[in-house]
């Protein structure tokens, strides 16, 4: 394996070359509202990685005045919450993970959205069958209790260094002022033209006049800016109490549909009372060690942590560095389907289900698994899962079940600062533009969250911890990671992408550490997606490679996918620079920013 000190050299050269030709500066007064986009930038004084410019050159701002990384990736995140609006925002939820310097210690804040009270497991289902995806997403039904505002609470009273009016002020700027409109932003707005027009609020903002917003606009929302004003005066509890909550509760008991409109908008049952009882969680993250290094990343009820844990565990005992291209991806793909399958049977919210946490992450459980990988020939999906309490060699127990659904969209932000913190931070409303129900006067879309829940059990008689419940928390697939080595933070990683955010980051890491791709490299490499499915998803550079047939010839089925994912991450070089890489051209490409990117200040 190429060690780690060995990795870090060849991208000290790697980051000199680029800091010379463009690294991303933080903007100044004279500087266009939106900057250009860099896919990777080294420097010092902090990073910043996101999908957005605008949102990277906010967290830069306030790394740049004395904020530390807690506080820049609020920043971040609410200036994506006015120029990727149909990815996330203040109606969502989200997951936190930090590295503070000081302690050598990895936190977490699960954010995630919360069902009703009243929530049961029949949530979507009419005469004992599941309703179809379409009204659960477009809907109140699906509306869970948004976590991100309260996320950002939980952060900043814990380690941040600046009040939230403060932090919130870019984006409250960008939201009056407006935006460039690029091609990913009216794509998506095309995807959800039908949804859209639907809703005279979400019409009114989205499709003014009807129309689709052209590339090269301006976007304004000044309702959303009002809305950032008022939580930056009274605190993120105006959103859980008080007018904007009310306004959220009626929109989501009685959705606000054109009377014109056909569509069947099923209402939900979110109260105020819901949205008050509504907290996040502080918990211990999940740990792996991997090739020396120490993995962190989030427990449930996300399963990121578990799955890509239990993969990396699996995939430990092979050398993968001196593997060919089509064994690695071989072996990938495999552990890929194992950790799916036992997702599947283990992994709900803990609140509300046992989850057995430790004895997925176990090396022995993960050795058990492993032995069912052969050079030669495939598994075959859906796979039944193992018993990580009672670990059988090469042993599957109960009957399997396929992987359920989860809408594909989110976004993911990496921060750090000049004292050493880290954060990595997943957040999201679901489905490409949530339910389509914008909150009316208050400029923010709502989750469609609770669709990630199972509308009904993924397969007759097989345990599903994921079905709904009162107060529950769908399972996620969210997966903000960061490595440390010897203590210290090395990188960190995340993604959007439902279900496919676990390969993604899987495969970023293990092509990084494993296979020696700078990290820019790493997640710019065409992506495969196993997800205990009969065919394993493929992007076109993998999809149109001779790796295909060589994969097909031991038995590998495919369909093809045009983009998995959108990667953003940070990492530590060992002259003391950060590196932030963010995709080449997935989404239109990604944000990479540095405060210093021409040395020391």
């Amino acid at each position: 394996m190429r060690g780690p000190a060995a990795r870090q050299l060849a991208l000290v050269a790697l980051a000199g070359a680029l800091v010379s030709t463009g690294a991303a500066a933080p903007p100044t007064a004279a500087s266009p509202p939106a900057p250009a986009k860099v896919p990777v930038a080294a420097g010092y004084g902090g990073a910043v990685a996101s999908v957005d410019a605008d949102a990277s050159a906010a967290g830069i701002a306030v790394l740049r005045s004395g904020g530390n990384a807690v506080d820049a990736a609020i920043a971040t995140a609410a200036a994506l919450g006015v120029t990727e609006p149909y990815s996330a925002g203040i109606g969502g939820g989200g997951y936190f993970v930090y590295y503070e310097a000081r302690s050598r210690r990895v936190h977490t804040i699960d954010g995630r959205e919360t069902a009703p009270a009243t929530a049961t497991e029949t949530l979507f289902q009419e005469n004992g069958l599941p309703i179809p995806f379409a009204e659960g997403q477009t809907s109140g039904l699906g509306v869970g209790v948004p976590g991100t505002p309260a996320t950002w609470k939980s952060a900043l009273d814990a380690w941040g260094t600046r009040p939230l009016g403060k932090l919130l002020k870019p984006a409250e700027k960008l939201a009056r002022d407006g935006f460039t409109v690029d091609g990913t932003f009216r794509a998506q707005t095309e995807l959800n033209q039908d949804r859209f027009k639907d809703f005279p609020a979400t019409s009114k903002l989205f499709l003014p006049g009807g129309a689709l917003p052209v590339v090269g606009s301006t976007f304004k929302n000044p309702d959303l800016a009002a809305t950032y004003a008022e939580l930056g005066r009274k605190g993120t509890g105006a959103l859980y109490r008080g007018p904007i909550a009310e306004d959220i509760v009626r929109a989501v008991r009685t959705p606000p549909v054109d009377p014109a409109a056909t569509r069947k908008v099923r209402p939900g049952d979110l109260t105020t009372g819901d949205l008050r009882a509504y907290v996040t969680k502080r918990q211990d993250p999940t740990r792996v060690g991997y090739r020396g290094l120490d993995v962190y990343s989030m427990a449930p009820s996300s399963s990121g942590g578990t799955t890509v844990g239990e993969a990396l565990n699996i995939l430990e005992g092979t050398d993968l560095s001196k593997l060919s291209e089509s064994q690695y991806l071989h072996r990938f793909i495999e552990a890929s389907r194992i950790s799916f399958a036992d997702r599947g049977r283990w992994v709900g919210d803990p609140a509300a289900v046992k989850v057995p946490t430790r004895e997925l992450l176990s090396q022995r459980f993960a050795d058990s698994r492993a032995c069912l990988i052969a050079p030669d020939r495939t598994l075959t999906s859906p796979l039944a899962p193992g018993d990580p309490r009672n670990p059988a060699p090469c042993a599957t127990t109960g009957r399997a079940a396929p992987t359920t659904y989860e809408g594909e969209n989110t976004t993911h932000l990496t921060a750090a600062d000049r004292w050493g913190n880290v954060v990595s931070y997943t957040l999201t409303i679901e489905s490409t533009g949530g339910s389509a129900i914008t909150v009316p006067g208050r400029g923010f879309l709502l989750n469609n969250e609770l669709t990630d829940f199972s509308f009904s059990p993924a397969a007759p008689g097989v345990p599903d911890p994921n079905l709904p419940g009162p107060g529950k928390r769908p399972r996620s697939s969210m997966s903000p990671t960061i490595v440390l080595e010897n203590g210290r933070p090395l990188l960190a990683v995340g993604s959007p992408g439902g279900a496919t955010i676990i390969t993604t980051v899987l495969q970023t890491l293990t092509g990084h550490l494993d296979r020696g791709l700078p990290l820019v490299d790493a997640i710019a490499a065409p992506r495969a997606s196993q997800r205990n499915q009969t065919t394993t998803e493929l992007e076109p550079g993998l999809w149109n490679s001779p790796l295909r047939a060589e994969l097909e010839a031991i038995g590998h089925g495919f369909r093809q996918n045009p983009e998995i994912g959108a990667a953003t991450g940070v990492q530590r070089l060992p002259d003391g620079r950060w590196l932030a890489a963010a995709e080449t051209s997935r989404r239109g490409g990604g944000s990479a920013m540095v405060v210093h990117p021409h040395g020391r200040p």
